[in-house]
């Protein structure tokens, strides 16, 4: 999926603004988050770890490598997680590298994306199912992380195994759990949070796809 020989999409001069206008918007939609203490720092591990203008292609990979390993050690549910997060990466991209295909279509000789030619270009991919799954995967993450914290064990098993595990080869699992825990360890109750985001982004995926001339609005 992210290699440029296998996926010549990802050598495409639209990817990397298209990323970067996404990460931005994101940023905009999770203001309200990231101007609360309490919920800044599951904010800021949604966009930097889970939703965000980051490659996952070398965390992913090395995670999936190591993940027969940690069948032993890790709970199936907090399994299922990290099994979440990889799916939204990967769905989260395959998305982008159709979006680049419309870009190049519809933006001409342009080098900049603004809020109109990336709605256009988002109907012109369709898949609303898809686009639906990919919101369904965040707010799964995003419970799968809290559920853990209560977990009787787990987060004595993430402080012990820190050094085995990067030792071991599986050190962007390792990170990927700890921030995870830490950043939802901070926020109580998660679901206030989780429905939050679940909402704003299934209505903006809904005037998107309507052609709403303001889909970013925050109402």
């Amino acid at each position: 999926m992210y290699d440029p020989e296998r996926e010549p999409r990802n050598a495409s001069r639209w990817l990397k603004p298209l990323q970067s206008w996404q990460a931005q918007r994101l940023q905009r939609s999770f203001g309200g988050f990231l101007g609360d203490p309490v919920r800044r720092p599951a904010a800021q591990f949604f966009l930097t770890d889970l939703y965000g203008e980051r490659d996952f292609s070398q965390r992913d990979a090395d995670i999936a490598r190591v993940i027969p390993m940690m069948q032993k050690l890790l709970p199936a549910a907090l399994l299922k997680t990290v099994a979440d997060g990889i799916e939204l990466a990967v769905l989260t991209h395959a998305l982008d590298l159709r979006m680049v295909e419309a870009l190049q279509a519809l933006g001409g000789r342009r080098r900049s994306i603004d809020a109109d030619l990336y709605a256009r270009a988002y109907r012109e991919v369709g898949h609303r199912r898809l686009r639906a799954r990919q919101i369904s995967l965040i707010d799964e993450v995003g419970h799968g992380l809290w559920s853990a914290l209560r977990m009787h064990g787990v987060g004595a098993l993430l402080k012990i195994s820190r050094m085995p595990a990067r030792a071991m080869g599986f050190g962007e699992l390792q990170g990927f759990l700890e921030r995870g825990f830490e950043a939802f360890g901070k926020l109580g109750d998660a679901e206030p949070f989780l429905a939050e985001i679940r909402d704003n982004e299934s209505r903006v995926m809904q005037r998107l796809f309507a052609a709403d001339p303001d889909p970013f609005r925050m109402s």
